[in-house]
């Protein structure tokens, strides 16, 4: 993801007819959001499939629905 908002910054400020440090600061710009927000999705998808991938834990001995003599 990153490297295509690199490669789309840079040919968009070719085209826009930019200076050479502009187009390369917003590409680089560009290239460094875009790589923070990519790891961030890709930590929350690895996080969510170990989550559902995982044995389920084992419930509690207890039922709280029924009823006992000391609920009063």
């Amino acid at each position: 993801m990153a490297l295509i908002a690199f490669a789309l910054c840079l040919v968009m400020g070719i085209e826009a007819e930019n200076d050479f440090s502009t187009t390369i600061a917003r590409a680089l710009k560009a290239l460094a959001v875009t790589f923070m927000v990519g790891w961030l999705i890709g930590t929350m998808a690895q996080r969510m499939l170990e989550e559902n991938l995982s044995p389920p834990a084992k419930k509690p001995e207890k039922d709280a629905s029924k009823p006992k003599a000391l609920d009063r």
